[in-house]
């Protein structure tokens, strides 16, 4: 497989391993107690700090990063020149980040986060990732190497406008893209609802008991299907109709013959007729399965016309029909109630996932008439990856959140099938509080007067700021809390998130995992020590114990009898 390389690769490969695991602070909540989540803070941190509650949950992840363009007007400043990035990369990549290009740049800037984003999705999620040309293809190669390339899914061309510019010149760019891979190979999107124009070229022309359309009677692959390849006698003419070449019927020999006896009488009759078999699977006469039996008139042709006429006359035919009047082929019915939704494709047309100018009236609508956001996306779009993406107790991840349109179509999304859909968004600059969290709650509340006012959603959020450092200079930092420390404790040494047990049996107990008891002795005014006087507080029956603190001072012997395991805290903490 093709690997890309640039300069400062070789430093953020594993960079992910090194980003400290930060404290969540919840500064506020607003609305009901919804575990939907906006996280101001740098998106590798905020990434790296989700872990312990969301590693392997997330279903759906939306993101639509910078496209290094160069343009530098944008609210959110996307050619890699933002200082807090330049600080980032001088501190990982050193001196070789003083000759980059802003290519290299923009690739050491997503790496990192993009092997976050993949340990976030879950077995039977899906990512998107919206990008212009500018690193369409760079972003494919990397994505094929940290997703892998069997897991791509697709290369969605969004139409993004709805009406090209007269000033445009050369070829002019209508389309964005939304690269999508899954997290195991095999992903497939839900179907899209189908829509009352789709619907209406399903018919009743036979007066049948449900709206139809006509279908191909066949199916590719005769020559491997060759017991579905034969003769089907016309009940009106008489002639031999046979699937066309390299076909085969479209159902089960058994079925058809029940389909054809609503025409008339027929049967299964060896006709001898392996040579013309032959030509329609494509094979040498002596390679074709031998002895397949047609379905024939079991009674002479003119009563079995005379029938067959007084049921074309009477409508409600049977699922393989006769064209042109019943003179024609065989077609066959496929009925609207069995064809269910349909599946989505690689282009996404504006009429159906809105364009950028409905993305800034929006915005307009929300702010009362303020362009507080110069490059949102539009609404529909997102509702449109969370059709096909997510169930309606689907977590949905966007870690690029800039104006706040994904918590507004998950909100959307909830209010319109009473799904319970949560949402976790990061936003690295300071409009999170006065954009991204704004709009949310005005989506939450309601927004507009008159003609434009729009009904709240309901729903809430929590309003998070990154903390410090769960450890510092060797230690426990004392300035994390203890709740947020024992949930990441128990996450580092289980994989799994941390819920708080109903009846804890001393205050340090964390739970059981596989029969193991899990306790973490942690002391923020000196150093707690694994003694008798600590063992004398457990109370929970366990096949063994594992006793995060910061000494022991139990016998090696003693606690090999009692399957006790002593951990040094920070020093044996497992890494995130």
């Amino acid at each position: 497989m093709p690997v890309l390389d640039w300069i400062g690769k070789d430093k953020v490969v594993a960079h992910h391993l090194d980003v400290p695991c930060r404290e969540l602070k919840k500064t506020y909540q607003f609305g009901d107690d919804s575990e939907n989540m906006i996280v101001h803070g740098d998106n590798l941190e905020a990434l790296k700090s989700l872990l312990p509650r969301c590693e392997g949950r997330v279903r759906c992840i939306y993101i639509d990063p910078p496209y290094n363009t160069g343009n530098e007007k944008w609210v959110y400043n996307d050619n890699m020149n933002d200082p807090r990035i330049a600080r980032w990369l001088g501190q990982v990549v050193g001196r070789e980040g003083e000759d980059f290009s802003r290519h290299d740049k923009w690739l050491c800037m997503m790496y990192p986060r993009l092997r976050l984003l993949h340990k976030l999705l879950s077995d039977d999620g899906a990512i998107f990732i919206s990008i212009d040309d500018n690193e369409l293809y760079h972003l494919k190669l990397i994505c094929d190497e940290i997703f892998g390339a069997a897991c791509f899914v697709a290369n969605i061309s969004w139409q993004r406008t709805y009406s090209t510019r007269n000033d445009s010149k050369g070829i002019v760019s209508e389309v964005e893209h939304i690269l999508v891979y899954s997290k195991r190979p095999g992903w497939q999107p839900k179907a899209l609802p189908r829509t009352a124009e789709m619907d209406a070229k399903y018919k009743n022309p036979d007066n049948d008991v449900k709206p139809w359309t006509s279908s191909d009677a066949f199916a590719p692959g005769g020559a491997d299907h060759q017991s579905m390849v034969y003769a089907i006698q016309h009940p009106l003419t008489g002639k031999m109709l046979y699937p066309t070449i390299g076909r085969h019927w479209a159902f089960g020999q058994e079925e058809v013959l029940d389909i054809l006896n609503g025409w008339c009488a027929y049967e299964l009759r060896d006709i001898g007729d392996d040579e013309a078999r032959a030509a329609v699977c494509g094979v040498p006469a002596d390679q074709v399965r031998p002895g397949v039996p047609a379905i024939v008139l079991a009674e002479p042709l003119a009563p079995s016309r005379a029938a067959a006429q007084k049921v074309l006359e009477r409508g409600q035919w049977p699922r393989f029909y006769f064209t042109k009047n019943g003179q024609g082929g065989i077609r066959r019915k496929t009925y609207l109630d069995a064809v269910g939704g349909v599946p989505p494709t690689n282009l996404w047309h504006y009429d159906e996932t809105g364009h950028t100018d409905e993305a800034k009236k929006e915005i307009l609508s929300l702010f009362d008439g303020k362009a507080v956001f110069d490059t949102p996306k539009p609404t529909r779009l997102i509702e449109r990856v969370l059709q096909i993406a997510t169930d309606t107790d689907s977590l949905v991840l966007d870690s690029f959140a800039g104006s706040g349109t994904t918590a507004q179509a998950v909100l959307n999304a909830n209010a319109r099938d009473g799904g319970n859909r949560r949402f976790i968004l990061v936003e690295l600059n300071d409009y999170a509080e006065s954009v991204t969290a704004e709009r949310t709650k005005r989506v939450i509340t309601g927004y507009g007067e008159g003609r434009n006012a729009h009904a709240g959603t309901g729903g809430g959020f929590g309003f998070y700021e990154l903390g410090e450092p769960y450890f510092a200079g060797g230690e426990v930092n004392p300035a994390v809390s203890l709740d947020a420390l024992r949930e990441y404790v128990w996450f580092a040494e289980t994989r799994t998130p941390f819920v708080p047990p109903a009846q804890p049996d001393n205050p340090w107990f964390l739970g059981v995992k596989d029969g193991i008891a899990l306790y973490l002795y942690h002391l923020p005014d000196r150093a707690a020590t694994l003694n008798d006087a600590f063992l004398s507080t457990i109370r929970t029956p366990a096949e063994g114990y594992v006793i995060f603190a910061a000494k022991c001072a139990l016998d090696q012997e003693f606690m090999r009898r009692h399957h006790i395991t002593f951990k040094k805290i920070p020093r044996d903490v497992p890494c995130v």
